[in-house]
């Protein structure tokens, strides 16, 4: 278990307010030693946990306690990563800039990267704008209302063609975002790249 879940696991079996043996929480802990236990408990301490004890005694938390909502696991943190480097470097303007000031405020609070070869949280590659941006607001309203719309799109033999479809997601495909959408009485699945888009009228 990586010490940042650990230490989260730890002031989550403390919140129950009992007195807690190190050897105890060691086990629980995945049979990490109790030197390490008695390690992750003076820095939780040090953090101004209000956590009372001592080793040969136990560990208790003192004041009931609400965990920040920005107390993430490694994992969660890596998903946060992943998901707003692949949202700032898309081509809608509105959601990049959402996405680079969610970042900022996120990287004031959150530890920094552990390593020099660890990217930062908003260290972004930003994609080259496309025309295809301002066409984006228009189709996330479209499938937010689930509304049709014409779209004119390029098709593989780079002609304008034009099709009435019901936007349903944006995708990353290839390096490349895709319109997902359903045409026809069918409904069958279109997948139209953002780059390939012309015009997005209302139906």
């Amino acid at each position: 278990m990586h010490r940042t879940d650990r230490l989260f696991e730890l002031v989550q079996v403390l919140r129950d307010g009992r007195l807690h043996r190190a050897a105890d929480l060691a086990e629980a802990m995945g049979g990490v030693s109790v030197r390490t236990i008695w390690r992750d408990m003076a820095t939780l301490i040090a953090s101004g946990m209000p956590i009372e004890g001592e080793r040969g005694v136990g560990y208790v938390l003192r004041v009931p306690t609400t965990l920040p909502p920005l107390m993430l696991t490694a994992a969660e943190m890596e998903a946060l990563r992943a998901g707003l480097r692949q949202v700032a470097g898309g081509a809608d303007e509105l959601l990049s800039r959402a996405a680079r000031s969610l970042a900022a405020k996120i990287g004031a609070v959150a530890p920094a990267p552990q390593s020099p070869d660890e990217d930062d949280l908003f260290a972004f590659t930003r994609a080259a704008s496309r025309p295809a941006e301002a066409l984006l607001p228009d189709l996330r309203a479209a499938m937010a209302k689930a509304e049709w719309r014409l779209v004119t799109a390029l098709d593989s033999h780079d002609q304008p063609r034009r099709e009435l479809v019901l936007p349903v997601g944006l995708v990353q495909a290839d390096g490349q975002r895709v319109l997902v959408a359903l045409a026809g009485a069918d409904r069958a699945e279109r997948r139209i790249g953002l780059d390939r888009i012309l015009a997005v009228d209302p139906a």
